[in-house]
């Protein structure tokens, strides 16, 4: 069976998982004393939140993780009443743990759920407290609710960086027997943008579908421009030449891209271009004046 790697590699414990050390370090602690309190993680796409959240659950719970910890999509398009009764069923049900060690839930994309939907949860949490702990997955802990947020201690991650990201490709890769030139690598990395589930899901659609990873296939898989009209635009920019330049972007934008997509791609792409400093930072301002 073709598993997904993002499944096959996903971090089991708290010692495998990638970036983040001090926040780590931190679920390290909860998971020995036992006492976990309930958690938002907030965090780019990709950095890890709900791979530790399990990794965590797996390292208190034991053979019992399966039994005691659930996770549900809070923005599940069922309606947050099927999400609030499978709540309240599993917070409801006995099993047998340690003492002063909870069952555990968590909620993806908690960020979603609407003002009413958290109001909701937070009388759940108040009802459960002595047997449950709740953690709340999100990309922003702003769009929780402050009454969530004060019953919840909040840990930020970050999105990786690509030295993390380039050590664990380099290790699939290997454990794959995937060939690769580093510039194929480096693609992979620079299309993530700090996202480890987007770098592997990459990966493999790219080794899947050409059998080896190098920069013209990794962008052919991730329906990205040809990296050398993105350099033909600064080049321009850098010789004055603004209708040349701009020829270039409406020739990508009329093949289907939008303008969401050509702000990130050029944005992404001027902080690692060969031009002087000043013109990458008029660049930038000008490229949100245009698209703004």
């Amino acid at each position: 069976m073709n598993i997904p790697w993002i499944e096959k590699y996903r971090p089991k414990t708290l010692d495998d998982v990638v970036g983040n050390p001090e926040i780590i370090r931190r679920l390290k602690e909860f998971s020995k004393t036992g006492n976990i309190p309930n958690l938002i993680i907030s965090g780019p796409p990709g950095c890890g939140k709900t791979t530790s959240i399990w990794a965590l659950a797996r390292d208190m719970l034991g053979d019992k993780v399966k039994d005691a910890c659930l996770e549900l999509n809070a923005s599940d398009e069922r309606g947050i009443d099927v999400v609030r009764e499978r709540i309240k069923r599993f917070a409801s049900t006995k099993v047998t743990l340690p003492d002063n060690i909870q069952k555990i839930v968590i909620l993806d994309e908690a960020d979603s759920m609407t003002e009413g939907a958290q109001q909701a949860l937070r009388r759940i949490m108040e009802i459960f407290s002595s047997t449950t702990r709740f953690a709340f997955a999100c990309n922003q802990s702003d769009k929780i609710i402050e009454p969530l947020q004060s019953r919840c201690a909040i840990v930020r991650f970050t999105k990786l960086s690509d030295e993390q990201l380039l050590e664990r490709i380099h290790y699939i890769c290997k454990q794959e027997n995937v060939k690769f030139v580093e510039q194929g690598i480096q693609a992979i990395i620079h299309t993530s943008q700090g996202d480890m589930r987007q770098a592997l899901n990459n990966l493999q659609c790219t080794a899947t579908s050409y059998g080896k990873i190098t920069k013209e296939f990794v962008y052919k898989v991730c329906d990205e421009p040809n990296p050398s009209s993105i350099k033909e635009i600064f080049q321009h920019c850098v010789d004055g030449e603004t209708k040349e330049a701009f020829d270039i972007i409406e020739d990508i934008y009329n093949s289907g891209y939008s303008i969401e997509d050509l702000v990130g791609i050029l944005f992404r792409n001027v902080k690692i271009a060969d031009i002087p400093e000043a013109l990458r930072i008029e660049f930038i301002m000008v490229n949100f004046k245009i698209f703004n």
